[in-house]
Formats: structure tokens, sequence, C-alpha cells
């Protein structure tokens, strides 16, 4: 065994080149691919004693046997500073110094001197010539010598610093011989209690440490169960909780797992990278490493997840929504926060619900076969509603029952405004169609004279509401029957190739609504403003007729049919929805709502011939105008108070 001297000047020369060397081994640990080296293929290197060692720690573990060497290597990392530096933070000062009652003799002066020698040059123990020893002579000649006692303390505290590194590094032998001369000092009780324990852990867990750096070779990170690094190592924390070999070792089973996370990405595996993102997380939360990867894994994740919804962008605007569906969903599990993920979703439901239309949106259909195009239609949102009269609404009719929910789960397109004279009579030129006023002759219109309706064989289409022709294209057409109506939804379909019809009665009460609930669509009682041509207390006809019931201080300004959309839209966009003319529907007449349709179909009973009308006029009493209210009427009906208005499948 070499001599204490020679331990000593090993030490002092060791400090010199210990922070250097210090360096370079963290960077070779931690980031082995700074010198080109691929650790799964370099054997775990032992760290180097950075501080003053002996020769023991030196030459002798130079030629140690393999598995000597493989429970060396298990030792923590090289975080110790040189001795010096150790014990400056600690504190050099000693807390406890005598009152020194005179001054150090010349002898003792001399002691001093040649001890604080041996302190600088690192001989604490071992002979007579050591800074213990001579310290103890001087205060055996001085006991109150403050520098005496403020020397041993040093001596003690640098003991104390070298042997906790000899214990760092995992140097039993030497520590264990460096306690021995502790023990002989002063005053070191207590240092010297708590060292030997950590001797004693040191102990047991070095060969915890090999067998994990084994297991870590062998790839044994986190399994097999019972048989792995990762709790090995956490059985030491157990023992040791500040053990750095252990810290070191779980980063590097952490590492090895977001390895396999990285694996999994690069083969698009994402649930396994995820898995494996979740396992390093429960092994070092928040651990910069495991952030840098997530941080990667994420950026691959957004890349790969905006490719798939590219191609999901493709597929919806080729007309396959299935293959657009399947490839949002997966863009969805890949990276629920994709950029335009929300917006293609509602693209999707557009095209799902509303042929990738939006609601509220106003469209015009061209003819495919001849100039022109369809009436502004406006997208209805899909919705259920309680279709009917609640049995405590005022003015209600056993028809009106039992309210029922309805739910409207396609969207459709209704036309804003009733079909004009000007619209109608584009199609009775285009296909020749005569309708019913022409072929039966006549209809039921307003007499000025009475303030009834009478029937005037001479009346047409294109007659206004007291039977006289006008030419104001834009007044909704009238005098038609259900047939006219019809074969006017039938000749858009022909001309647009979309299929149009009229609306079903369900169709038609939750357009009007427009979501409200409430007796009429703006509220319980008289409009506040003009909101639709109604019979109000304020109207008068060209010889000061006056309504008999009305809606009281309400005044539109007009005694028959206004132009269309001369008032406001209902919530939903359409005009004169509950105003104006009351319109044709496609449902037969049934006396209540038992066994009513529950899906917004039409309900038709082959053969009928009594319709359903629904929606107010510019001559129907407040009752009549409820948002519930609805009457039959034969299909032949042509009255000057009835129109209609189509609506478009999407």
């Amino acid at each position: 065994m070499p001599s204490k001297e020679t331990v000593r000047r090993q030490r002092t020369m060791g400090g010199a080149v210990g922070v250097v060397v210090l360096g370079m081994a963290l960077v070779y640990h931690f980031f082995p691919r700074v010198f080109h080296v691929d650790p799964t293929r370099v054997a775990t290197q032992r760290g180097m004693n950075l501080g003053p060692v002996s020769a023991s720690s030196n030459g002798a573990r130079l030629q140690a046997t393999a598995g000597a060497q493989a429970e060396l290597d298990a030792g923590p990392p090289l975080t110790l500073a040189p001795t010096d530096v150790i014990v400056a933070r600690m504190g050099n000062k000693n807390a406890h110094l005598p009152e020194q009652l005179s001054a150090d003799t010349p002898e003792v002066e001399a002691l001093l001197d040649r001890a604080g020698k041996a302190l600088r040059a690192g001989q604490l123990v071992g002979d007579k010539d050591g800074a213990a020893a001579l310290y103890a002579e001087a205060l055996k000649l001085k006991p109150d010598s403050r520098r005496a006692a403020q020397g041993m303390y040093e001596v003690r505290a640098r003991l104390v610093a070298e042997i906790g590194q000899d214990i760092a590094v995992g140097d039993a032998e030497s520590a264990g011989e460096l306690l021995g001369s502790l023990k002989t000092l002063p005053n070191a009780q207590d240092d010297v209690t708590q060292l030997e324990t950590k001797l004693k852990t040191l102990a047991q867990v070095r060969p915890m440490l090999a067998k994990a750096a084994s297991l870590l070779q062998q790839g044994k990170v986190d399994q097999p169960k019972g048989n792995n690094a990762l709790e090995l190592y956490r059985d030491v924390q157990q023992l040791d909780p500040e053990n750095a070999v252990a810290g070191q070792g779980i980063s590097q089973v952490q590492r090895a797992v977001l390895d396999r996370a990285l694996a999994a990405v690069a083969q698009n595996e994402f649930k396994d990278a995820s898995d494996a993102l979740t396992e390093a997380g429960a092994i070092l939360p928040g651990s910069q490493q495991l952030q840098d990867v997530q941080g990667r894994v994420d950026g691959i994740r957004h890349q790969r997840a905006s490719g798939v919804l590219a191609q999901a962008r493709s597929a919806l605007d080729a007309g396959n929504l299935a293959l657009a569906q399947q490839l949002a969903e997966q863009a969805k599990e890949l990276s629920a926060d994709v950029p335009g993920l929300n917006d293609f979703q509602e693209r999707l439901t557009n095209a799902r619900l509303y042929a990738s239309y939006k609601p509220g949106q106003v469209f015009n259909d061209r003819y495919v076969d001849l100039p022109g195009q369809t009436p502004a239609m406006v997208v209805v949102p899909t919705g259920n509603f309680a279709m009917g009269a609640r049995d405590d609404e005022t003015g209600r009719s056993d028809s009106e029952s039992p309210q029922h929910q309805v739910t409207i789960a396609k969207g459709f397109a209704m036309a804003r405004a009733e079909v004009t004279i000007g619209q109608f009579r584009e199609f009775v030129r285009a296909s020749s169609y005569q309708p019913d006023s022409v072929k039966l002759g006549g209809a039921s219109v307003y007499d000025e004279r009475s303030g009834a309706l009478r029937d005037d064989p001479d009346a047409t289409w294109q007659s206004d509401y007291a039977g006289r022709n006008t030419s104001d294209d834009k007044l909704p057409v009238v005098n038609v029957s259900w047939n006219d109506a019809k074969a006017y939804a039938d000749w858009l379909s022909q001309r647009t190739g979309k299929r149009y019809r009229l609306p079903s009665e369900a169709e038609f009460e939750y357009t009007l609504r427009g979501g409200t609930t409430t007796r009429y669509w703006w509220g319980n009682g008289t409009p506040p403003r003009k909101v639709e041509n109604l019979t109000g207390s304020g109207d008068r006809s060209q010889s000061g007729r006056r309504w008999s019931n009305a809606f009281a201080n309400y005044r539109d300004g007009y005694w028959g049919p206004a132009p269309v959309m001369s008032f406001e839209a209902n919530p939903y966009g359409l005009y004169d929805i509950d105003g104006n003319v009351s319109e044709w529907v496609q449902d037969c007449w049934h006396d209540n709502y038992v066994r009513a349709p529950l899906d917004g179909a039409a309900w038709v009973n082959p053969g009928c011939s009594v319709r359903v009308v629904r929606g107010g006029s510019w001559g129907s009493s407040p009752e009549q105008v409820r948002s519930a209210y609805r009457q039959g009427a034969d299909g032949s009906v042509r009255n000057g108070r009835v129109g209609f208005r189509v609506l478009r499948e999407l």
C-alpha cells in the first residue's frame, strides 16, 4: 500500500487537473456522440476521481479484475470538486474557539508554522510531521491557542471532505483508512458516525448498482418485471435517496424508453409512442430530455396529421364523405389540435347535412337546359322542435294536438319568399302548363263591397287577390291550386337536376318558428314593429273598411298581399312565412297529430284530396297566424289568400 505521503501528493496533483477532466468526462458520459461514440456499442467507462487521490484508488484500480471493474463502473457520476473547494463551501471557521488568555509562545508559534505548511501540502495525518500531530502538540503546550484549535478544525474538515469523496467514487478502502485517522482527532465523533453510516450504505448499494449497470447494458431497462435496471435503481434510492449513480441510471433508463418512443414514431406507431412517452414521464417527470422528445414527437404528429387532413380535404372535394370522415378521424387521433381540423369538421358536417352549404346560406340553382335560375333559397339548420300547440295555448284547436317532438336530422333549403307571379309566369311560358284557374275556371277572390271572398270565374293565377289582372311580378302568386304548386316544384327539379318539392307540414312549422317556442315567431302578442303583412287595427281598405278581428295598434300599410320581402325575415331568414299569403304544403289533412311522423316527413295517404295550408295571410285573424295554426283545403281550391313556396332537398 502506498505511504500516506504518496497519497497526499497524488491528491494535491490530482486537484490541479481535476476540473478539466471532470468536464470532459461529463460530456463523454452524457453526450457520447460528441466524441463520435455510439453509447449502445461501448461499455460504460469508469469515472476518474478528479480530487486528490490515493495510489490505491488509481494504480490498483487499473489492475482490478473484470468483476471488480463492473462494480466500480457502477460508481456515481463525476461531479466532485477538488477538496479545497468542498472545504471552502463547508466553511473553515470554528465556532467554538477557546478564549486565549495569553499569546502563543515562540515554541508554539514554530509548531503552528510547521503545521500550516503540512496542511497546505496535504500532509494531514499519518506521522509526527503531519498537520494533525503538530497541531495536537501545540494544543498540548498551550490548550487555549486559537490558531492551534482552528488548525485542528481545518484538518478535520479536510479529512471529512476527502472521505466523502472516496465514498462518492466507491473507494471504500481509502475511505476506511482515512476514517481511522479521523477517529483520532478531537470533536470528530459526529462526523465519524455519519461517515460510517454512509460506508455501510455504500457496501449495500455497490453490488446493486453494478447489477443495474449490467442490466442496462443488456437492454433490460424497465422489463422484465423483477429483473430490470429501473427497479434496482429505485431500490438504491430507497436506501440512499441522494445517490447520484442511481439518479444518473434512472436518467439513462428514461433515455432508453424515449428512444423507443422515437423508434415507434419512425414507424408511424403513434399509439406506441404515446405509451412510451407516458412511461417515460412516470420515470422522471418534467425532465429536459422528456420535454425535448415530447416536442419532437408532437412535431412529427402535427406534420403527419396535417398530411392526413390534406388527404381528407381531397376526399371531401371528390364527394367521398365516408373516406373524408375516416381520414379526419385518423388526423384527430394523431393530433387533436392539428390546425384546420375544426374548420374541416364543420365542412364535413355541412357536406353531410347541407350538401356543403352552411346554415343560413342563400343560393340559387341555375337551369341546366335553358337560361334562368330558381328562386333564392336559404339553408335551414337541422334541429328538433315541439310541433303543435300547448294544451294551455289560447285559441288552440284539437287539430293542433297532441304536441310532439319532431327531429329534423337532414338539412334542407327553403325559398326565402313565396313564389311570385313573375316566377310562376316563367314556368307557364317555358312548360306550356295550364294552371287549374284556367283549366277549371276561376278562383275565390276578395270582394271589397261585402268584405268577404266570392267566386270569380274569370280570375286566374295572373289576377291579384281581388281578381284584377296585375302586371306586378313581385307580388306572390295566388289563385293557384295544390296541383299547380306541385307542378311548379316538379318543373324546377327538371330544370336543375335537383330535388325540389313542396315542404312538409313539419318542415314548414319548424322553419316558421325559426327556433322560437312563442305564440308567434316574433313573440306572444302584437308585433312591436312591422314584421309581417298582417291584419292590423290600423289598416284600411280602399273603401275604408277595417278588420273586425285584428292585431291591436298594428298597421303595415297593406290591404291585400304586398310585394314579397317587404318586411322582416324571421330568425331562419324566411320572409312572409307567417303573413302576406298562406301556403300549400305537401301533407294530406289529418284531424290531429296522433301517429304523425316524428322525423319531419310529410304525412301522405295515397289518393287523398284534402291538403294542408299553413301560415297566416294578409286577411288572417290573430288566432290564425299562430305558429301552430293549421287548416285543410281541397287540393283544387284557388284562393286570393293562398300561395306557396318551394323546398329544395340537400
